[in-house]
């Protein structure tokens, strides 16, 4: 089945006001940046979105939080944002702060079918209110839901026609997780190929998770935080 969209429009045509986004990335490596670009084209309003981070004020998930499109961020590290920690201040924008691995996980779970699983990171913290806890082997674990999205968006390095996407380095992140725990996923990639030109065995995201795919252009690449000069 040839899954090839002509661009990030036509991708993201169905997501509406109110959809639960899943977007790959950890800081400002391996963001769907085209994706992100036509979400806020769109102007869809109260976004959820779950990602490990929001980007920086101009650039990733910045920029749907500077045009109040997204409602609630679910998230692990979100310190590099100003226009967040505003929102979050001033009560315009819903957080819900997940330990990092505990994030990774509950995505994880989605894209295996598992409901629920249990974890010590965040017992006897803020991060509990709410949870059931349970005690194993004499430790005290907290049980996190699966964490699932209507839409998964993720930038993969190559993908072929058919869906399958290979990811460079660290921009694996999250989104081979995320990829599979989206009821829809739509993968923009920097190099769009035929089936049979990607190596099987190098395949990190088999094509069956992917439901629409296209080639993306003038990819930033930015460096969240540069240090030139130690102080």
């Amino acid at each position: 089945m040839n899954k090839v969209v002509a661009n990030a429009d036509e991708a993201l045509h169905d997501i509406r006001d109110g959809a639960t986004l899943m977007l790959g990335g950890f800081g400002l490596c391996g963001i769907p940046e085209n994706s992100i670009a036509a979400l806020v084209r769109k102007g869809i309003k109260q976004l959820t979105c779950i990602s490990n981070n929001a980007g920086v004020d101009d650039f990733g998930l910045g920029l749907l939080l500077k045009t109040r499109q997204i409602k609630k961020m679910l998230s692990s590290y979100v310190g590099e944002n100003a226009e967040f920690e505003r929102q979050l201040l001033s009560g315009e924008l819903e957080v819900e702060l997940i330990p990092q691995g505990t994030l990774a996980t509950r995505i994880q779970m989605a894209g295996m079918g598992i409901p629920a699983f249990f974890t010590p990171a965040g017992y006897g913290t803020e991060i509990a209110n709410g949870k059931e806890s349970r005690e194993f082997n004499g430790k005290q674990y907290l049980m996190e839901l699966a964490l699932h999205a209507d839409f998964s968006i993720v930038k993969a390095w190559k993908g072929d026609t058919m869906g399958n996407l290979v990811f460079r380095k660290t921009t694996r992140n999250f989104s081979t997780s995320m990829a599979k725990a989206g009821n829809i996923t739509i993968a923009e990639v920097e190099h769009l190929v035929q089936p049979g030109e990607l190596d099987p065995d190098q395949i990190h995201v088999p094509g069956i998770y992917v439901h629409r795919i296209f080639p993306g252009s003038n990819y930033e690449k930015r460096i969240e935080r540069k240090t030139v000069k130690m102080s």
